[in-house]
């Protein structure tokens, strides 16, 4: 597991910034050493433990990157339409070993080997066949045209994929195509799931009139998973000292991290705050956000601790920002910054400076068919409805203080945010 030391999360200042909190994460808390090979099939969303270099060029040889005819760049046409003997023919998959006679050209086919001599394709469009069978080549055609050189993409050797890549299907066909069947990775990253309250209900128990069904949790839970994660559900901890300390105690030493939502505000039947002072240490993180600002931090018996507020869209905009870094810092993966999309505003906005705010918002294209951002158009930190009714998250930095219709503005993709 990973063991912090109770102090590593101390933070002196005033109400902490989101680049503050990440820059803290990125620099205190340690990967996990515990390695596995997995296959190539089951490698996606894991992360790389090792640099991988190219075993081989690719590709492996020379090759035509069209259908059409081969031929050598000494022999190209200059000024006019030029007949050539047509001498082969080279399929993919095929060898060609025999060497392209000057005057000549070759059939060849998409991905098959270049004859010794050739170094320039013609497109089978772009050229006629005579009577006598010969075929007509027009001038103009750039020498080394239409081939891919062995190494043309990654010279063998050279770094194809550094250790801390977070695995897409994109570095896994990378890996088929060096002939490699797996990857060494790091092993999953163990999480600890709890929701606090004693407002909350498990979907499928019986609910009181006064309850709410719990979907915090498993949203956390899903987006936990997509991002690698071992989950473990440790279902609703009571707004009691005693259960929540003896809970939170009781799987320190067997996760990496620990993550809780709700009960982290300041009310008083807010216990998560001094659950884990009397087990460990926890730095309060009054994070300047919104929506989010109740979010807590800690160490229980060396495992890093983050508790999250009960509000489902401050849990979401919250996790985004400290539990994935936190993740991603536990597994070693590279820093995955946040890159906002430039997209139109649709909409007014006013807000404080100072915080970092999330605005709910569409996608759609205006009448010039640029994309719009549309505000969804009620408040609320609880409105479920607004992460499903929208397509993302307008970020609006620290000094802003309004937006008005046509301004350019940062739009976050709820795709990318995991």
């Amino acid at each position: 597991m990973a063991q912090l030391s109770d102090d590593c999360f101390a933070f002196g200042g005033p109400m902490m910034s989101v680049d503050e909190a990440v820059a803290l994460i990125a620099a205190r808390v340690h990967a996990v050493v515990d390695l596995e090979t997995v296959r190539l099939v089951d490698a996606d969303g894991r992360v790389l433990a090792r640099n991988i270099a190219a075993p081989l060029p690719l590709p492996p040889f020379t090759n035509s990157a069209v259908d059409g005819y081969a031929v050598r760049s000494e022999d190209l046409p200059n000024t006019s339409e030029q007949a050539f003997p047509i001498s082969g023919r080279i399929q993919a998959g095929a060898a060609a070993t025999a060497p392209l006679e000057p005057g000549h050209a070759a059939r060849i086919f998409t991905g098959a080997p270049m004859p010794p001599g050739a170094d320039t394709v013609f497109m089978q469009e772009d050229v006629r066949i005579d009577a006598s069978g010969k075929v007509l080549l027009p001038p103009g055609l750039k020498p080394g045209a239409n081939v891919r050189p062995a190494g043309e993409d990654i010279p063998q050797g050279t770094m194809a994929l550094p250790a801390g890549q977070r695995l897409r299907p994109q570095h896994v066909a990378l890996g088929a195509a060096l002939g490699l069947t797996g990857f060494e990775v790091v092993r999953r990253i163990r999480v600890a799931v709890f929701s606090t309250g004693n407002e909350l209900a498990a979907p499928g128990e019986k609910r009181a009139a006064a309850q709410l069904f719990d979907s915090n949790r498993v949203m956390l839970m899903a987006m936990l998973r997509r991002l690698g994660c071992d989950v473990s559900d440790l279902g609703i901890l009571r707004d009691e000292h005693t259960a929540l300390a003896g809970g939170l105690k009781k799987v320190a030493g067997e996760h990496d991290l620990i993550l809780t939502t709700g009960g982290v505000s300041t009310g008083e039947e807010d216990h998560v705050k001094a659950a884990v002072e009397s087990i460990g240490t926890l730095v309060l993180w009054r994070m300047a956000i919104k929506p989010g600002r109740p979010v807590a931090m800690g160490i229980i018996g060396g495992t890093p601790f983050i508790g999250l507020p009960g509000n489902p869209v401050a849990s979401f905009v919250t996790f985004v920002h400290v539990v994935r870094p936190t993740v991603l810092a536990l597994s070693g993966a590279l820093p995955e910054p946040l890159v906002p999309m430039p997209v139109r505003a649709a909409f007014t906005y006013r807000k404080k400076p100072g915080r970092r705010e999330y605005v709910r918002v569409s996608l759609r294209k205006g009448g010039d068919g640029a994309l719009e951002a549309v505000k969804f158009p009620r408040e609320g930190a609880g409105l479920l409805s607004s992460l499903v009714d929208t397509d993302g998250l307008v970020e609006l930095g620290e000094s802003v203080t309004q937006v008005e219709p046509a301004q350019n503005v940062g739009f976050l993709a709820y795709a990318s945010l995991i």
